[in-house]
C-alpha cells in the first residue's frame, strides 16, 4: 500500500462509528486487496491454510468478548466495515489476524525490541516493529478525535485496518508492545485493541495501569508505557499482570519477571535472538545521553541485532518499521520498512 514512501495519515473524528467509517473510507481499496491476498496473507505465513468459513466461529467469539468489554471499539469496527465496503466479519478479521495466528513456535530472529526512558531530557519510548507477512506495505497512522473523549487525540500506528497497535495521546501517554508467548490464548480483548482503548481512555501511566488491570486480555503480551513521570513494562499472562518500573526499561520477547519465566513458551531460537536484542538495546540506551534526539534513537534501532533484516521469507519476522515517540511533545516519528534505509516521517498531536 505505501511502499516506503509517504505513510498515509487518516484523520478520523466523531463518534466511534464515524471514526471507523473515516478509516475504512480512506483505505477501502487497500483493505479489500489485503483481505483478498491469501486471507490477509494468513495463508502465506501459517503452516496450514484456513478459510473464511472455518474462522467464523472464532470471529464471533472474539467479537462478543470485545463488544462486552469495550463496546465503543466494536462500534468502530462496524464503521470500518461500512466505510471500506467489507462485511462485518471481514472487518473483525482485520483486528484478529494475530490472535488467529496464535503461537508460532518456529525459529525466528525478532518480534519487536522496545525501550522507554523518563527523567532528565524528557520521556521517550522507542521500538522496532518486527512482523512477518511483509506488512510494511499496509502501514498507516490514525489521528483519532472521538467525540466522547473531548480534548483528547490519539496517534496510532496501524497495519492493514487495525484500530490499534502502538501510539501516543495528547495527554502525554505513549504505549509500545512486545510479543511474549505463554498461557492460554482465547477469545477476549486482543492486546492491539487494548492499547487503542488505553490511549483513548487514560491521561497517563497510572490511569492506564488501572484500566489495564480490568481488561479481559485474549493473549500474552508485554506493554511498555511511558509518560513524563513513569517508564515501565507490564507483562500479561493468563489474566495476571506483573509491572516493572525504572528510569530506563527495555523489553524484547521473553518474560523477564521471575513469576513468569518458568511459563515462557518461546522457542530456543527466538529466545536466543531476544536475549541478544535485549542486551544490545540495554547497552545502546545506556550510551545515549538524556535528551538524545530522534535520529540518535533511530541509529540504535537501525543497528543489528536490534534491527532484523529481510531474509526474503514472508513467513519470517523482520523489521517493518521503527518508531520513536516523545509523549510530552505529542510526537510520533516513524521510519517505514528497514529503518537503516528509509527516512523519518513525523506526526504530531
Amino acid at each position: 500500500m505505501t511502499g516506503h514512501g509517504e505513510i498515509p495519515l487518516i484523520r478520523a473524528s466523531g463518534d466511534p462509528f464515524a471514526v471507523g467509517r473515516a478509516h475504512g473510507e480512506a483505505l477501502a481499496g487497500p483493505l479489500r486487496a489485503f483481505l483478498d491476498d491469501s486471507l490477509c496473507r494468513l495463508n502465506k505465513v501459517m503452516p496450514e491454510p484456513v478459510s473464511r468459513t472455518e474462522l467464523l466461529p472464532s470471529i464471533a467469539a472474539y467479537r462478543a468478548a470485545v463488544t462486552a468489554a469495550v463496546p465503543a471499539l466494536a462500534d468502530e469496527v462496524a464503521g470500518l466495515a461500512a466505510g471500506a465496503g467489507v462485511s462485518a466479519d471481514e472487518a473483525w478479521l482485520l483486528q484478529l489476524r494475530r490472535e488467529i495466528m496464535g503461537y508460532r513456535k518456529v525459529p525466528t530472529a525478532g518480534d519487536c525490541t522496545t525501550y522507554a526512558r523518563t527523567g532528565a531530557g524528557g520521556p521517550v519510548l522507542a521500538q522496532t516493529v518486527d512482523l512477518n507477512g511483509d506488512l510494511d506495505d499496509y502501514l498507516s497512522v490514525l489521528d483519532v478525535r472521538r467525540s466522547d473523549r473531548p480534548g483528547r487525540r490519539s496517534l496510532v500506528l496501524s497495519f492493514g485496518g487495525l484500530l490499534g497497535y502502538l501510539g501516543l495521546n495528547s495527554d502525554g501517554l505513549a504505549i509500545g508492545l512486545n510479543l511474549v508467548l505463554g498461557g492460554d490464548w482465547h477469545p477476549g480483548l486482543p492486546p492491539y485493541l487494548a492499547i487503542r482503548h488505553l490511549l483513548d481512555s487514560a491521561g497517563g501511566v497510572e490511569e492506564a495501569l488501572a484500566i489495564l488491570r480490568g481488561l479481559p486480555l485474549a493473549s500474552s503480551r508485554t506493554f511498555v508505557l511511558c509518560d513524563r513521570d513513569h517508564a515501565l513494562y507490564v507483562e500479561a499472562l493468563d489474566g495476571e499482570l506483573r509491572v516493572v518500573e525504572g528510569p530506563e526499561t527495555v523489553h524484547t520477547n521473553h518474560f523477564l519477571h521471575p513469576d513468569f519465566t518458568a511459563r515462557d513458551e518461546v522457542n530456543v531460537f527466538a529466545r536466543n535472538s531476544s536475549v541478544r536484542r535485549l542486551k544490545a538495546a540495554t547497552e545502546g540506551l545506556a550510551g545515549l545521553p538524556p535528551g538524545a534526539d530522534a535520529e540518535a534513537h533511530f541509529g540504535l534501532l537501525s543497528e543489528p541485532p536490534v534491527r532484523v533484516p529481510d531474509r526474503g521469507d514472508i513467513r519470517a519476522e523482520r523489521t517493518v518499521a521503527a518508531v520513536v515517540m516523545f509523549p510530552d511533545r505529542g510526537e510520533l516519528r516513524v521510519r517505514p520498512g528497514d529503518p537503516a534505509l528509509n527516512a523519518t516521517q513525523v506526526f504530531s498531536v
